[in-house]
């Protein structure tokens, strides 16, 4: 099993997700371009606000039916509402009319009306909690889609393409963008639905009061309409350099932290400051831009809304003098006309809301469009497993990281069953680069590499990668306990074989120096154990996995000279019967391979024992003299 951090493409029946589900996540279906999971990717590709919002209108749609319920009772919620000044309007005519009469005022009539108006703003309250609750679930439910969406979509990006990313921002787009998205749906979706119905019921209600007063009214909407599309349109490309920024601020705090100690080492603190305070400057500026460019709306609004008061009053008030409507009808009519202009504030501040969560959606959308690793064949599961020998044949492999710079070219070699390869050549030379290959962290340019007879390319990921035990020279351990540290290449191993690979590789030894034994908590950088201590755990992991292909990148780099020799001696045990490949700068751990190869710029200068290269007086034996200079005398 793999002990890096590089993640394994996900395999057919490993999905959590369903295919309708992914659909949604894909409203529009095309056999073109490249592909997400099991579904193409459509045409239409993140970067358009239009797209954003039709997608994000495919990932509602799973929970349609509680949209469903959420607009039936912000429907019945509104009309409620709706109806409320309509009857505060009569009771003020119950009373004005019962001034005016001398039979007093009807308090039996004004008694119903004011329990029919608790009743109509009572009900409208608990059908608004309803709509809030079942609202704040849909929201939920499709924000867990979409991280684990998004989740998924990282295990099957490319290694290459996670290379040119910055850590800080991948995690940003799955982290803060996402609970950005979550806020601003949770605050606009029903906003937005309620004040949409708001305008159309009270609209209604002003035209059947008086349709003169009703136009005059929505004399300042056309410009409260331009208003929001100016000021909406300006700062949408505010809010994406803000989100974008919060992920380069991210990785820059997450580059400092993981590296403080070389920070610190030479002296760096003043220049990482530096950096950050321009990278954070930068996010204050488009922060600032996007925010009072938003914050602009809602007072624009207001004073639209004070205008629409001011001439609703002069004409409402000259109506009222000519007798065309009632005091109790102008009354109500004002504050309909106050429901009609706090419908369009609500609209306009939630659209700068809603602006700012689809410009995290966009983000998002542009890591799922990303464009994926070649996909796994389809896996035969009636299908004999034959066993592994462990042969591996590479056949003029063709591979680089940039097409402009060729790195390994025409390289062939054989690797027989049990035999160890030992790979040796200056920095860049390709030797991380060939073990790499071997476990498709990438794909070929050209060539093709075999396992046994069968050409990687065809073999699922996960079986290559599980029968593969890889020791980096960047040791990775995770947050738990010793044991479990070492239990992660097998989950179900027994504390017999737990104990057993921690015996063989020396983890034994150090375990016991510790308060809680194999039950000390490992922080999760290890940084409460020593480095060297590290790499014997991970030595240790490949032990368990048992491989019958062990690939080890300078395993023993971290280690003293001492805990070295042990190491080999342990090593040697676990090649036995196993195709191994070795890594090193270290000439004296190799001298007992069966092969050792010797790159230069990605191609193979020399193979042969140790023995054998040193008589041919070439690049090997060049190397060695460097090396053992003093020791050679």
């Amino acid at each position: 099993m793999s002990d890096g951090r590089t993640g394994d493409g996900a395999e057919p029946g490993d999905e959590e997700l369903t295919e309708e589900e992914i659909r949604n996540l894909r409203p529009e279906e095309t056999s073109a371009g490249p592909r997400w999971g099991s579904v193409a990717v459509p045409a239409e590709r993140s970067g358009d606000f239009g797209a954003a919002v039709r997608r994000l209108w495919g990932m509602l749609r799973a929970d349609q039916l509680r949209l469903i319920a959420v607009a039936l009772l912000a429907v019945t919620s509104v009309v409620l509402v709706v109806i409320g000044p309509r009857l505060l309007g009569d009771a003020t005519d119950i009373i004005v009319d019962g001034v005016l009469q001398p039979g007093g005022i009807d308090t039996g009539a004004l008694h119903r009306k004011l329990l029919e108006i608790a009743a109509i703003y009572g009900g409208a309250w608990v059908l608004g909690y309803g709509q809030a609750y079942v609202l704040a679930g849909v929201v939920q439910r499709t924000m867990h889609r979409l991280r684990e969406a998004a989740e998924q979509k990282l295990h099957r990006l490319s290694l290459a393409h996670v290379d040119h990313q910055q850590r800080g921002d991948l995690l940003s787009r799955v982290t803060n963008d996402i609970d950005n998205i979550a806020q601003s749906l949770q605050q606009t979706m029903s906003q937005i639905l309620t004040s949409t119905l708001t305008l159309l019921g009270v609209l209604v209600m002003m035209l059947l009061i008086s349709p003169l007063l009703t136009a005059v009214a929505l004399i300042t909407v056309p410009v409260s309409l331009v208003l929001m599309k100016q000021i909406a349109s300006r700062a949408r490309p505010r809010f994406l350099d803000q989100w974008r920024l919060t992920g380069t601020v991210n990785s820059q705090v997450e580059e400092a932290f993981t590296g403080h100690v070389v920070v610190k080492t030479f002296g760096r603190q003043r220049e990482v400051e530096e950096r950050f305070r321009a990278e954070n400057d930068g996010l204050y500026d488009a922060s600032f831009r996007a925010q009072f460019l938003s914050s602009l709306m809602q007072p624009a609004m207001m004073f639209l809304g004070n205008v629409q008061y001011a001439l609703i009053a002069v004409v409402g008030g000259l109506r009222i003098s000519t007798g065309a409507i009632t005091l109790g009808e102008m009354q109500a009519f004002i504050q309909y006309a106050r429901q009609f202009s706090q419908p369009l504030t609500h609209l306009a501040s939630m659209a700068n809301v809603f602006q700012s969560g689809i410009a995290s959606l966009e983000r998002v959308l542009e890591l799922l469009d990303e464009d994926e690793q070649v996909p796994d064949p389809p896996i035969d599961a009636t299908a004999p497993v034959p066993p592994l020998r462990g042969r591996i044949a590479f056949d003029r492999v063709r591979f680089s990281y940039d097409p402009a710079t060729p790195l390994i070219e025409d390289l062939s070699l054989v690797a027989e069953p049990g035999q160890t390869v030992a790979i040796v050549g200056p920095t860049g030379a390709g030797k991380t680069t060939l073990v790499n290959l071997i476990m498709r962290f990438y794909e070929l340019d050209g060539g093709s590499i075999s396992l046994d007879g069968r050409d990687l390319a065809t073999l699922p990921r996960h079986a290559i990668r599980s029968r593969v035990g890889m020791v980096l020279q960047d040791t990775w351990l995770f947050g738990g306990t010793i044991r479990e540290n070492i239990a992660y290449a097998r989950p179900d191993a027994t504390e017999e074989e737990i104990l057993a690979a921690a015996r063989a590789t020396y983890v034994d030894r150090f375990v016991h120096s510790l308060p809680e034994g194999y039950d000390t908590v490992i922080d999760d950088d290890g940084s409460n154990i020593s480095a060297g201590e590290k790499q014997l755990l991970t030595i240790a992991r490949a032990f368990l996995a048992d491989p019958a292909i062990l690939i080890l990148d300078e395993a023993t780099s971290s280690v003293d000279t001492r805990t070295e020799v042990l190491i080999q001696e342990a090593m040697n045990a676990l090649r036995v019967d196993r195709t191994s490949f070795v890594i090193a700068h270290r000439l004296s751990t190799i001298r007992g391979a069966d092969v050792i190869l010797v790159m230069e710029d990605g191609r193979i200068v020399e193979q042969g024992s140790h023995a054998e290269l040193l008589g041919r007086e070439g690049a090997y034996a060049a190397l060695y003299r460097a090396q053992f200079a003093g020791a050679a005398t």
